[in-house]
């Protein structure tokens, strides 16, 4: 099933999101040129993730939502949930990394670590539950409401900022991506999404003509970008102006000693991914790009996996 995002999703979103959100800085980052760094990772729940569970929670009568998560959707719909009076049951798979799933319990979600290898195979169990019982289930990517709100509200700030050159944002289901492409509207600007190489789906189903809804990689640093992609999704990501590409995992690691270490910013792997494809080709992103920093949830120890503090 395929969907358009329209205006009045992206006016719902915008006043959702400005009731309970605050506008996070985007600030100059001379280590990668005249770039820009879009800092989610300093959202409330360290995540650009709780704008769509904002938008989507409050366009819901229901006293209580099923969600399937990595980690950040499910923290920002626990949040959300907290915030409308709401209850929130999160299904995560055994990969979620552990701050985010303490952070989740913290907001008072009740939530299920399953044994799931990745988030495709922890849907499947969610979206079981949420039939058998009636409830509405919240996707991360796959719903018009939940992408106007990631990037639909976060691309409107990014593009007040004028001549901005490119935006360079993290690929996984495919809705921030989507929601930036509809709030971009006729401005001429290149948007590049990135993915881990070791889950693309999205770049694998460019490369088959449609949408690869269950895509199986192999373990990443990127876990948040696991999985596959939606109809209208993929159809957003095939418009004009929009390119994907792929960072290996030595690059993601890489990226994130960068950030800690030179631009002063903690992020997890599904962040670091676009700041590894801008430090590859900064000459190529132009005069005045944005790199959006989609979060901040990371485990100690991965950073020490990554060797955070090591010289790189």
């Amino acid at each position: 099933m395929t969907w358009t995002i329209t205006d009045a999703h992206l006016e719902h979103a915008k006043r959702v999101v400005s009731a309970h959100l605050w506008t996070t800085p985007c600030v100059p980052a001379p280590a990668l040129g005249d770039a820009f760094l879009k800092l989610e990772n300093l959202q409330r729940t360290s995540s650009f993730k709780v704008r769509g569970a904002l938008a989507k929670l409050s366009s819901l009568s229901d006293d209580q939502v099923i969600a399937a998560s990595a980690g950040n959707h499910g923290l920002g719909v626990a949040y959300a949930a907290k915030v409308l009076g709401k209850t929130a049951r999160v299904f995560v798979p055994k990969t979620a990394a552990a701050i985010k799933v303490k952070k989740m319990r913290a907001l008072d979600a009740d939530v299920i670590v399953t044994d799931a290898p990745g988030y495709d195979d922890a849907e499947v169990i969610a979206l079981e539950v949420a039939r058998e019982e009636g409830v509405t289930f919240v996707s991360p990517y796959d719903d018009p409401v939940i992408a106007a709100g990631n990037g639909g509200t976060l691309g409107a700030e990014v593009f007040a900022r004028a001549g901005v050159s490119a935006v360079v944002v993290s690929v996984g289901g495919g809705g921030l991506l989507a929601g930036v492409i509809a709030s971009r509207g006729e401005r001429d600007v290149p948007i590049i999404g990135v993915q881990a190489a070791a889950s693309p789906g999205m770049v694998r189903s460019l490369e088959a003509g449609h949408a690869i809804e269950r895509f199986e990689g192999v373990p990443t640093l990127a876990e948040g970008l696991e999985g596959g992609v939606a109809p209208a999704t993929f159809e957003y990501a095939r418009r004009d102006g929009v390119t994907l590409v792929c960072v290996e995992e030595d690059a993601i690691a890489s990226a994130m000693r960068f950030a800690y270490e030179t631009l002063g910013q903690r992020v997890e792997g599904s962040a670091a991914v676009a700041i590894a494809y801008a430090r590859a080709e900064r000459e190529a992103l132009g005069a005045s790009p944005t790199i959006v920093v989609t979060g901040g949830n990371v485990d100690e120890a991965t950073l020490e996996r990554v060797g955070v503090g090591a010289r790189d």
